[in-house]
């Protein structure tokens, strides 16, 4: 209702009575339900107005279509003339990103013990999200000149 809470209702009940008084709040109520009635009668006798002036062909014509988003939702995304739907469906991000997994490994697709596309690394091969663990005693760590 206008995004008017339950308190800023009572506030605005409260302020009426305290303007117009308790004697004349009934025939304020009055004439404002009476002159938005009017106001709703003379816009659907507008719509019905240019509805006829614009002929048969509009027959089916919503004066929502005017609102730009919804003018792009009923032409543009429901009649997908142009295979919108079809590229959409048709571009897999899994698989593209396992293909340049694959491609950066230096796994091919026809190589033997390639993984097919989707699905997850080899176990024996390096997983570069687990931390490594502690060297041996006596084992030198790994030594990573650009990090010093």
């Amino acid at each position: 209702m206008l995004d008017i809470g339950p308190l800023e209702l009572v506030t605005l009940v409260v302020l009426a009575v305290l303007i117009f008084g308790p004697d004349k709040l009934p025939k304020m109520i009055q004439d404002v339900s009476r002159t938005l009635r009017k106001i709703r009668q003379f816009s659907e006798s507008a719509k019905e107005d240019i509805r006829s002036e614009l002929g048969p062909e509009f027959k089916d014509f919503e004066f929502e279509d005017l609102n730009p988003k919804t003018f792009v939702r009923k032409h543009v995304l429901e009649k997908d003339e142009l295979g919108l739907k079809e590229i959409r469906n048709g571009f897999d991000l899994k698989s593209e990103m396992a293909e340049v997994a694959d491609a950066v490994h230096g796994r091919g697709a026809d190589a033997p013990g390639a993984a097919p596309a989707g699905s997850p690394a080899p176990a024996g091969g390096p997983d570069l999200l687990k931390k490594p663990g502690k060297p041996a005693v006596g084992e030198r760590p790994p030594f990573d000149s650009d990090a010093t």
